[in-house]
């Protein structure tokens, strides 16, 4: 169960009032990540890769409490367990989202995971029928090493509605650099509720988890 942020308490109180208020208050980071011992790893055990560093990524999620606030009209909760929100590749070319609950064990996570993929591939619909707020939104460019990006958000009449405050990872292109397999990763985070340490804090676990 997701519990209240005191925010009388919270030290990052004064940047959380003074960011939430932007028109645009996510910040966006770029980084490479090394990868080459997961993608071997998971070539040797027929794993998915692509769920493999989404199960990572959850787990280095996870252990950066920040990447877990969520604000709502009442403040800020912290949630247990956050999930994942990913978008997948249809045959036709188009893509849907999917959402897939988070499970420590990677065996479980990717058989739960296997079965959403598949459900969205073979459906019509961009949304899923199942979904909760406390989620990470990803999505992958497989075919582009990029060294940047942005996202499409909602209008800010909408976004008063439900405001969103939930972060976006995206994944790039895995390709040889220096003789390493890495790729590009990006994360957008809303600025009230964590700086760049917090995403630098973030790439540390994941890269620890990946190369």
């Amino acid at each position: 169960m997701p519990h209240r942020l005191d925010l009388a308490t919270w030290k990052r109180r004064p940047h959380f009032e003074f960011f939430r208020a932007f028109d645009e208050p996510f910040f966006g980071i770029t980084a490479p990540v090394p990868c080459g011992g997961a993608y071997e790893r998971c070539h040797a055990a027929g794993h998915s890769f692509f769920l493999y560093y989404l199960h990572a990524t959850l787990v280095a999620v996870h252990e950066v409490t920040p990447f877990r606030y969520r604000i709502d009209a009442e403040g800020v909760l912290v949630h247990d367990r956050v999930d994942a929100s990913p978008t997948i590749s249809r045959p036709d070319g188009t893509f849907g989202y999917a959402y897939v609950r988070y499970a420590p064990d990677f065996t479980a996570f990717q058989e739960a995971a296997r079965e959403e993929v598949a459900r969205v591939r073979a459906s019509r619909e961009l949304q899923p029928s199942t979904s909760e707020q406390a989620v990470i939104h990803f999505s992958s460019l497989p075919w582009l090493n990029f060294t940047a990006l942005s996202h499409p958000r909602p209008s800010l009449t909408a976004a008063q509605a439900v405001p969103d405050s939930a972060p976006k990872v995206c994944f790039g292109k895995r390709h040889e650099a220096k003789g390493r397999l890495q790729m590009p990763v990006s994360v957008h985070v809303h600025h009230a509720l964590m700086d760049g340490q917090h995403v630098a804090q973030f790439y540390e676990v994941l890269t620890a988890r990946l190369q």
